[in-house]
Parts: structure tokens; C-alpha cells; sequence
């Protein structure tokens, strides 16, 4: 199984990272319904930071506006009950509720695609901090040249004006 398709199943919500219910039963292999009765009969293993279930709103609003493919909803094509959104260990934790070979695979799949985000993000936010530590150095460096160009760049626009005005006084 690659990863990079599972990059696509992961969103953000309420600051976590999550992956929506059929999408889990989809990579597992099995009906929606049948992972949802798996959790909902182990729901001690499932705390508020595992797992959640999204609100209206946020089902609406946020996370369908982030799936490019919904095509108009038909009779059965989209889930009618609010969907259950599992952080990285509550996918971790549906190994040990589905206990089948098919969901380990799975599992160390989503848990890579997980790792590989974070470390990602982790990058990006180095890389972001180190841009603005040259800002800030290369700044304070190149304030006299900013000066100069804005000092020049006026000057340019004092001609400008000059060569447009119609001069007065005697023409020899």
C-alpha cells in the first residue's frame, strides 16, 4: 500500500489531525457500519482525543468543502449519520479492535502517512523561522540601500513632474 494516497485522507480539524470514519472502513475494506459497531463496542478504548464525532457544522461547512470530489448527493451515496473523526491513536487503536492482518497493514500505513506529516510540518516551521531570522538580520543591513533607492526613486519623480510643467518666462 503507498502512503501518498493516504495524505489526501487527512485533515485538520479542531487542531488535530483526523481521518474520517469511511475512509478508514474503505482502506480496511469493510462497510462503514461494521467499523462504527466495532468502536461503539469498545468505546473505553476511544477517548475525546482518539476519537469524536463531527458536528453539523463542521461537517458541512468545513470538511466537505475540502473534498473537491463530492458529486451531487444521492440516495445513500454520502453518510446520513454525522461521520466519527479518528486522531493518530485512535487509528492505532482500531488495530487492536479489528485485530486482523488486513488492519495491521493498514494501521502502519496510516501511522507512516501520519509520521511523514508531522515531520513535514516540522520542516516547514524551521524553514519559516529561519527566513525570518535573515529577514531580521539582512534587514538592519540593507536599511541604508532601502533609503538610498526610496531617496533616488523620488528624485526620479521630481524630474518627472519638471519635464511635464509648462515653464514660465521669457523664451529666448
Amino acid at each position: 500500500m503507498q502512503i501518498l494516497p493516504l495524505h489526501n485522507k487527512i485533515f485538520e480539524l479542531r487542531g488535530k489531525k483526523i481521518m474520517l470514519d469511511f475512509d478508514l472502513a474503505a482502506l480496511y475494506e469493510m462497510e462503514t457500519k461494521v467499523l462504527k459497531q466495532a468502536v461503539r463496542r469498545n468505546l473505553e478504548r476511544f477517548p475525546e482525543d482518539f476519537m469524536f464525532q463531527l458536528t453539523e457544522k463542521e461537517w458541512n461547512m468545513i470538511l466537505r468543502s475540502q473534498f473537491v470530489t463530492l458529486e451531487n448527493p444521492g440516495k445513500g451515496k454520502y453518510p446520513k449519520y454525522l461521520p466519527f473523526a479518528f486522531t493518530e491513536h485512535g487509528v492505532a487503536m482500531l488495530a487492536s479492535v479489528l485485530n486482523s492482518s488486513k488492519a495491521i497493514q493498514v494501521n502502519i500505513s496510516i501511522i507512516r502517512a501520519f509520521i511523514a506529516l508531522r515531520e513535514f510540518a516540522l520542516n516547514f516551521k524551521e524553514l519559516s523561522e529561519k527566513i525570518i531570522e535573515m529577514e531580521e538580520k539582512y534587514d538592519m543591513h540593507f536599511k541604508d540601500v532601502y533609503e538610498a533607492l526610496n531617496y533616488l526613486m523620488s528624485e526620479k519623480e521630481v524630474e518627472k513632474q519638471d519635464k511635464e510643467r509648462v515653464r514660465i518666462g521669457f523664451k529666448q
